[in-house]
């Protein structure tokens, strides 16, 4: 599994990285974990607003800094 979150590296990009780790640790599992930074790699994914979570290329979230329990569920597809 590649979990990208999508965003410049803003407060809440790192936050909402820091809470995939929380997730990941929590659920046991593991994942390639890897920050886009590039504004027209972001573009490409459709994103308009930051930070943003893609699950296996798949935009799952945008907009807003999802909580632990919420970054389960995405990672459970839920």
């Amino acid at each position: 599994m590649k979990i990208e979150v999508l965003g410049m590296g803003c407060p809440k990009c790192l936050k909402t990285k820091e809470n995939i780790k929380t997730a990941l640790a929590e659920l046991g599992k593991e994942a390639e974990l890897a920050e886009v930074k590039n504004l027209k790699e972001i573009a490409d994914y459709g994103v308009m607003m930051t930070p943003a979570v893609a699950i296996d290329g798949e935009v799952k979230l945008s907009g807003k800094v999802p909580g632990v329990e919420q970054v389960k569920s995405l990672i459970e597809g839920r």
